[in-house]
């Protein structure tokens, strides 16, 4: 169990220190000049005498005194009347103190892996936070890119992950529901057989057709309901009523009925997701996971006040796009590994699942066929029987 001790404010250096100042808001989604920019390291703020530490955290945001605590805002969300912490040092001198020292060994990690360095310690550790936060009423927060929904294995395994339990969200964009989707009715993934991996002729318009189809229906969960769906990740979610939230992008087809085109909505939705999670997993998307990072806290401060590291992993066969998610987290609680996604949910499965269920509709996979150009080498059953 990882813990975290307070600073001592009795401490001499403290002892002469005044409130942190504030300012007052006097437009909406403007911060005066001289604001504190916030970080992920836990940071303490002097109010009325009292060092307070937000029950979040967020980078690049302002620190906003409201009553008896203090609140991490975007700086689009402060409204008339807030009071913004001023300051530019984090040493205490101003009423502001980062504290990078509060965690014991192992939380806060300085680098991080290297090519086709997947370690076991990294995998022992994620196992273990994943029962843990199934068994005790956590919030694991999935972020994925489309690569992850490319493959039959790696869909089967986060749809057995989340009908065992270690799925409560999933966060992502446009193109990786459509193709999970596209998996589920089609029977490929941007035109590529998600077992064979070869390409249909005029595959490429098959996320099109799946798009096309989807919005004349009104919606993924009533185009799921008519028995076009045979597996795939987002059909799991919807029968488990597992949220999803989709942000959209500026190359985005379609999209699907449930992306939100405005950035900043898409913001405001997956920071209020990620304010629910007690851990973050981000596989193959430098874009979400980056985002995620920024706004995800890297604590929480539980009921009995006690404060708690949010774990943050992000896993990616690019180096340079773990490093971002790394250096946004300030190593606070951050994982990472460069390896497959595939291996990665593959592994999972296999050490946390031990009677797994079955979720797909039996009679709907034998009724609903895959609809045109899908490959006719080998039948469904064959191929899951081969691999």
């Amino acid at each position: 169990m990882y813990t975290f001790t307070e600073p001592n404010f009795e401490d001499e250096k403290f002892a002469s220190v005044e409130d942190a100042k504030t300012e007052e808001v006097k437009k909406d989604g403007i911060v005066p000049s001289g604001f504190y920019l916030t970080t992920h390291t836990p940071t303490y703020y002097k109010v009325d005498g009292k060092w307070l530490l937000p029950k979040r955290s967020s980078l690049n945001c302002v620190a906003v005194v409201s009553g008896d605590e203090v609140v991490v805002k975007e700086i689009r969300d402060v409204k008339i009347g807030d009071k913004v912490v001023m300051g530019r040092s984090n040493d205490g001198s101003e009423g502001i103190f980062k504290y990078a020292t509060g965690f014991t060994k192992g939380v806060i990690r300085n680098g991080g892996d290297f090519v086709e360095a997947s370690n076991a310690s990294n995998y022992n550790l994620i196992y273990d936070l994943l029962r843990y936060e199934k068994e005790n009423n956590g919030y694991i927060a999935w972020v994925l890119g489309p690569a992850v929904v490319f493959d039959h294995n790696t869909r089967r395994g986060l749809s057995k992950l989340a009908e065992n339990g270690y799925v409560q969200s999933l966060l992502g964009g446009n193109a990786m529901a459509t193709h999970d989707l596209e998996g589920g009715y089609l029977g490929t993934a941007l035109g590529q057989d998600i077992y064979t991996q070869e390409s249909d002729p005029l595959g490429h318009y098959n996320h099109l057709d799946v798009l096309n189809a989807i919005r004349r229906t009104g919606s993924i969960k009533e185009f799921i309901a008519e028995g076009n769906v045979k597996n795939g990740f987002i059909k799991t979610l919807k029968q488990l009523d597992v949220p999803i939230t989709l942000a959209g992008s500026i190359r985005d087809d379609g999209p699907l009925p449930e992306v939100t085109a405005n950035v900043y909505d898409s913001l405001t939705n997956a920071r209020e997701e990620l304010n629910k999670a007690t851990l973050v997993i981000c596989l193959a998307t430098t874009l979400h996971s980056a985002s995620s990072a920024e706004i995800s806290s890297s604590y929480r401060v539980d009921e009995e006040g006690n404060v708690l590291p949010i774990f943050f992993y992000t896993i990616d066969v690019t180096e340079n796009a773990v490093r971002k998610v790394s250096a946004a987290r300030e190593n606070v609680a951050v994982r990472t590994l460069v390896t497959n996604v595939q291996d990665f949910v593959v592994n999972l499965e296999h050490e946390l699942i031990e009677d797994t269920m079955e979720m797909e509709d039996t009679e709907a996979v034998e009724e609903v066929s895959y609809v045109e150009n899908k490959s006719t080498a080998e039948s469904t059953d064959e191929l899951e029987e081969n691999l």
